[in-house]
């Protein structure tokens, strides 16, 4: 047998056969009718019974969605900033002060918080001023300190003139329980409770502590904590009117009459300012018509926006700090509204691009009056400084906290690091 017959053989047309016809069925009967299935014996109740169970079923699962696009909405800003502060490594406090490229700013901050915290621990009185004329009752301090982290400012209210209990709320995280005192000065025991608690987006007072202190927003509160402290992270309530609102009356609610709220958030000045600048060096001032959507099947051209990318914002900063808007801002750098201006935070070694949120200032100061909070003090970190570094008190703790050289020496905090600090400002209300 020739091998080239088991070969696959050239394709040839001609060969074909005609296509076969189908056969004719040998019945000469027409197919039979099926019988009717049992949907042409439902009633018009039935069927309307079963459309109003469709649509159940599509609400409930529109509201499914929408609950799930909210709760990743929630976990952008919520879950990111716990997962983040909850991520940043252990270094050890003398890591912090030696090998740290923001040991200064460290340094700074903390002292700044020290200065609030001495300047308005108020005396048994509640009067404004009573520590500042050196009114002291020895009587314990209720305080509490929502957003507390890791509990790093407990050693600041030891060195206030009254032994102190705190009770600290984090916003999201661990809670961490300590226990500590000055070894300088006599031994100031405080007892120290941690609990987690959304306190922009929920009530405090189902809490049992704050039961047992007391809770009550209006000014006729004669219970309730001596200071509510919130350091580096009111802004986060910022996203929203609601949420701004249920800080608030937390805050006033937790206070007793003549109580104090102190705090530390980021300038709106200077973001208000680096918007308007930012604005004026690209003609942003300009109104500006939207531009056309390309179309679908042309690539973008160099400069313009592919499909669900955002416009470039605001950005500024240093080697130790940076802010970036992600979009558009306000061309004249006033936030109107007030709530929901995002933007995102970069410090070297503490904090990666996490999102916060503008507080604009006196929207912040006009919401507080609401809640019976009277404004006290607001100054700048620098004014701060320039205020309180030759303060009896105050100058010397600077030197131990290694914000200058001993005896009243220049300051060992960089130019960056200044530029960094004054971002941010102090302020204290009194609740009335």
């Amino acid at each position: 047998m020739d091998e080239t017959d088991e070969l696959p053989q050239p394709y040839n047309a001609r060969s074909l056969q005609p296509a076969k016809r189908r056969a004719v069925s040998p019945s000469d009967q027409g197919r039979k009718l099926k019988r009717p299935g049992r949907r042409a014996q439902i009633s018009t109740s039935e069927r309307e019974a079963i459309r109003q169970r469709q649509l159940e079923r599509e609400k409930e699962q529109a509201a499914t969605e929408a609950a799930e696009a909210e709760r990743q909405r929630l976990r952008g800003i919520n879950d990111v900033v716990r997962e983040h502060y909850n991520s940043v490594p252990e270094r050890g406090r003398d890591w912090r002060r030696t090998d740290s490229k923001i040991k200064g700013l460290r340094s700074f901050n903390n002292w700044v918080k020290s200065c609030i915290i001495q300047r308005f621990s108020p005396d048994e009185d509640h009067a404004p001023g009573a520590h500042e004329r050196g009114v002291s009752s020895g009587k314990q301090l209720l305080i509490l300190d929502m957003g507390c982290g890791k509990g790093g400012d407990l050693g600041k209210w030891q060195q206030a003139p009254q032994s102190v209990e705190l009770y600290k709320y984090e916003r999201s995280g661990r809670p961490r329980w300590e226990r500590g005192h000055q070894n300088r000065r006599p031994a100031r025991l405080f007892d120290g409770r941690f609990m987690v608690k959304d306190c922009f987006g929920e009530s405090i007072e189902d809490l049992e502590i704050v039961r047992q202190v007391g809770f009550d927003p209006s000014p006729m509160n004669r219970r309730g904590f001596d200071v509510v402290s919130m350091m580096f992270c009111m802004h986060y309530a910022f996203e929203s009117e609601e949420k701004a609102r249920r800080m608030l009356r937390n805050v006033a609610g937790a206070l007793t009459k003549g109580g104090r709220f102190i705090g530390c958030i980021p300038n709106s000045d200077v973001l208000s300012e680096r918007v308007r600048q930012y604005n004026a060096k690209t003609d942003g001032q300009k109104p500006q018509a939207p531009k056309p959507a390309a179309p679908a099947e042309n690539d973008a051209e160099d400069g313009e926006l592919e499909e669900g990318e955002a416009e470039a914002g605001a950005e500024w900063g240093n080697s130790i700090y940076r802010v970036r808007f992600p979009g558009p801002t306000p061309e004249d750098g006033i936030f109107r509204p007030a709530f929901g201006w995002k933007y995102n935070y970069f410090l070297h070694e503490a904090v990666e691009e996490v999102p916060e949120y503008v507080v604009p200032w006196e929207a912040f100061r006009a919401l507080a009056e609401d809640y019976n909070l009277e404004l006290q003090y607001h100054k700048t970190f620098t004014d701060v400084w320039e205020t309180e570094k030759d303060d009896e008190t105050l100058g010397p703790l600077s030197e131990r906290m290694g914000v200058r050289e001993r005896g009243r020496g220049p300051l060992l905090v960089s130019e960056e690091e200044m530029e960094a600090a004054g971002f941010y400002v102090a302020f204290c209300f009194y609740k009335v």
